[in-house]
């Protein structure tokens, strides 16, 4: 499209607004009926850690979103010289998994417990007991039976739990639902694609359960699926949104979903057998399957994808934040030679230089540990580096082992998948912002994982599109199948591009993993350290 029919479909209303709160920025894009981004705003933030419980301000979630909505609509008027003032449909998907308990009133019982936190063990391991179905740390029902069996007062005055996906969803358009991929980060569910009713009277049953007056089906919220509508904006809502007012009520708004959801949809992977690798803050590996796990595993997730086929996940806490950090005292030092890096500019002259590294990073070993692993059985995060006095210590290696280190904990879970249950894939799509220099960590990822990797043309595109393409689907009638959608009308000119295992690489990855974990006891001691931010 150009710039006059561009405009015409945003004054017309034929535009997909999808919104997705990601652990470092809230985005909103803008996309129109052909599914090209046309416009996007973003805001920076950052969850903390209050009380022992990462965490995030309510009072964020609204001026980000705000803020980001703005920062489109400017961008609209200065480009396209129209007003967005309706909007065909919305999406909204945020990270997935976490605890938000509401009252009768609708007031936050206590703050929003994130997915990064590891403070659920027990109530985990009861659970996956009872279940005989894995439930993870950061799982909705986790944090609220840890909360029972920690005897928390608030839970008496539960009324309604949820996602951060779905807080937002229930604002804008006053419904209390969620996307089947969203939801079963909060609770098992059953062939039906609802919550599992054997499991629901299960945990109604246990003692500590039975002492409180609600039923545990009766706090969740509704279950849908893509292409089903999600009602609309209300008058409200488009407040929200837009203080400004210029914004129209009545957009039709799809289930809301988690971020791995949208993974699923802006990497094309939601048919059988097909898988894709999701990287940033955290990182998670998806495959669809065509046949169940054979057992039980704790580090491997049974989720859906958005339209209810069942999805196995590998989900690591840890992935780029110990790269950032690292990147931004490089940049100090750039600055203290006056040399004003620009973002991209930095990331891709550290992450070339890995390529000059040794294949097994030299002897280093990095662990990106900024909060607990569960894969690793980690419970508080110690970032560390860790080498011997013979390492062979320089720039290239120290940049190979920072970027070997963000996918090790992966590799671990994934050899699960493959070795012991002999699941396969005919594709995997990655997708992130370590992607978006060409080659380096696509190459590393598919040496760690013993397996071609493709990624898009759209690498670094990821949720807030993948949300405004469903939002589209819902807005089209869902008269076909969501991957026939997707084959169809959204991916049917895409570019990837395959890269596949490296010998050398493979080889220089299994001596690093191992080190990697023969040195995770140093890891697991050093989270005996004092952390300044819980004093």
């Amino acid at each position: 499209m150009n710039t006059a029919e561009i405009a015409k479909e945003i004054q017309a209303g034929k535009t997909a607004l999808g919104i997705e709160f990601g652990s470092t920025q809230i985005k909103a894009v803008l996309v129109t009926d052909d599914f090209e981004p046309v416009a996007s705003g973003s805001f920076l933030w950052e969850n903390t850690l209050k009380d022992g419980v990462w965490t995030y301000s309510l009072d964020e979630v609204w001026d980000g979103v705000q803020h980001s909505y703005q920062q489109m609509a400017a961008e609209v008027s200065s480009k396209y010289h129209v007003q967005v003032e309706k909007l065909g449909s919305i999406g909204v998907s945020a990270m997935m998994h976490g605890y938000l308990p509401f009252d009768k009133n609708d007031e936050l019982l206590v703050p929003f417990r994130t997915w990064r936190n590891t403070i659920t063990g027990d109530a985990a391991e009861k659970l996956t007991k009872l279940f005989n179905f894995n439930i993870p740390l950061r799982w909705s029902i986790a944090h609220l039976y840890h909360a029972i069996l920690q005897k928390e007062e608030h839970v008496r005055d539960i009324d309604f739990i949820t996602t951060l996906a779905g807080y937002v969803h229930w604002k804008l358009s006053g419904r209390k639902v969620t996307g089947v991929g969203d939801a079963s980060g909060m609770f098992p569910i059953g062939t039906n694609g609802q919550f599992s009713q054997k499991k629901l009277a299960q945990f109604n049953d246990l003692a500590e359960v039975k002492k409180y007056s609600w039923k545990i089906e009766d706090i969740l919220p509704g279950v849908l699926s893509a292409g089903q509508s999600a009602g609309n904006l209300t008058e409200d809502g488009a407040k929200l949104l837009d203080p400004s007012g210029k914004l129209q009520a009545g957009s039709v708004m799809a289930p809301p979903e988690g971020d791995a959801g949208t993974g699923m949809i802006s990497t094309n992977s939601v048919r059988l057998r097909t898988g894709n690798i999701s990287v940033g803050t955290s990182e998670f590996s998806m495959v669809v399957l065509d046949q169940p796990l054979k057992k039980v595993h704790r580090d491997i997730d049974i989720v859906q994808t958005p339209d209810g086929l069942p999805v196995a996940m590998v989900h690591i806490n840890n992935c780029s934040s110990d790269i950032n950090a690292w990147a931004d005292v490089f940049k100090d030092f750039a600055k203290r030679l006056g040399l004003n890096l620009k973002p991209d500019e930095l990331y891709s002259t550290l992450f070339l230089d890995s390529t000059k590294g040794d294949p097994d990073a030299g002897g280093l070993v990095n662990y990106s540990y900024l909060s607990g692993e569960p894969v690793t059985k980690t419970d508080e995060g110690r970032p560390l580096f860790v080498r011997t006095p013979n390492s062979n210590f320089n720039l290239a290696n120290f940049m190979t082992a920072q970027l070997y280190s963000a996918f090790a904990p992966l590799k671990i879970g994934m050899d699960i998948l493959t070795n012991e249950e002999g699941v396969t894939t005919d594709v995997m799509i990655a997708q992130g912002g370590l992607f978006k220099t060409p080659v380096v960590a696509q190459q590393i990822l598919s040496n760690a994982l013993n397996l071609p990797i493709s990624v898009m043309t759209n690498a670094s595109v990821g949720g807030p599109w993948g949300m405004a393409v469903l939002a589209q689907y819902v807005a089209s009638g869902a008269q076909e199948s969501l991957a026939d959608y997707l084959d169809t009308k959204v991916f049917s000119h895409s570019e990837t591009m395959t890269l596949s295992p490296e010998k050398s690489g493979v080889a220089g990855y299994e001596k690093y993993i191992e080190r990697f974990q023969a040195g995770l006891p140093i890891e697991n001691q050093a989270s005996v350290l004092e952390d300044p931010a819980q004093k």
